[in-house]
């Protein structure tokens, strides 16, 4: 103990002598100044560097935000085919307004793009082109609680189609996992229950259709699920 209060007590006396003593501080800093010297040319690279990846990305962030803006003027068109199921004219354009497409390959890497392969995923799935449904949804990513959940939805009903039902059953687990809420949730568990049930895991079924008895009974697919749940158990029992 005494050892050590007396390394203490001589470390805080050569910090007192640095601080009070004028020479010391300027033996220092001669110190600093030479390296500083000798090392010109690296550390005034590391500054020029720092200052390149700083401009670089200001530059992105507002070159970004300028694509994203006129990506929003050209996804207005789009959007309203799709609204008035002109899914080719949404898809594609009409030869004056660019389609999803095109938003895609123009402006990769904006919000309006990401959005643009929410709307080709779920064109694809209506077309019945299932593959491309998955790789255009599978692109998409958001935080809005609907857009994502239905996202996750859409893939699954794709991966059903292609007959890849551990994917489906993954895709769906999202679905009804992601903020969940009374709405949605008990549409895309009951989608989950079917996958389960097309898999053979009977008692992952009934588990599922239980989770929308129990706690979604005022949705519209509480009925479903106790006619459901009854006859899986019943099939169970034999």
């Amino acid at each position: 103990m005494v050892k050590k209060e007396i390394k203490k007590g001589e470390a805080h006396d050569e910090h007192n002598e640095l601080l009070e003593n004028p020479e010391a501080i300027a033996e220092s800093l001669g110190k600093g100044e030479a390296f500083l010297k000798k090392n010109s040319r690296a550390v005034g690279g590391i500054i020029i560097v720092g200052i390149l990846v700083i401009a670089g990305i200001l530059y992105f962030q507002f070159n970004n935000a300028n694509k994203d803006k006129k990506a929003q003027g050209e996804m207005f068109q789009a959007v309203y085919y799709f609204e008035q199921d002109s899914l080719d004219y949404a898809l594609n354009g009409d030869g004056v307004n660019d389609g999803f497409l095109k938003i895609l390959d123009e402006y990769s890497g904006t919000n309006s793009a990401n959005l643009a392969n929410f709307y080709a995923g779920s064109i694809y799935l209506t077309q019945g082109e299932y593959q491309k449904a998955v790789d255009y949804l599978e692109d998409f990513s958001a935080d809005d609680f609907f857009v994502q959940a239905k996202a996750y939805a859409l893939l699954g009903d794709a991966y059903v189609e292609l007959g890849q039902n551990s994917e489906a059953i993954s895709a769906f687990e999202k679905a009804a996992s992601y903020k969940e809420n009374k709405f949605f949730t008990p549409i895309y568990l009951n989608k989950l229950a079917i996958a389960y049930e097309a898999a053979g895991q009977i008692e992952k079924a009934i588990d599922t259709y239980g989770t929308i008895e129990n706690e979604y009974p005022e949705s519209y697919e509480f009925t479903l699920a106790r006619k459901h749940k009854a006859r899986l158990e019943g099939l169970a029992s034999k």
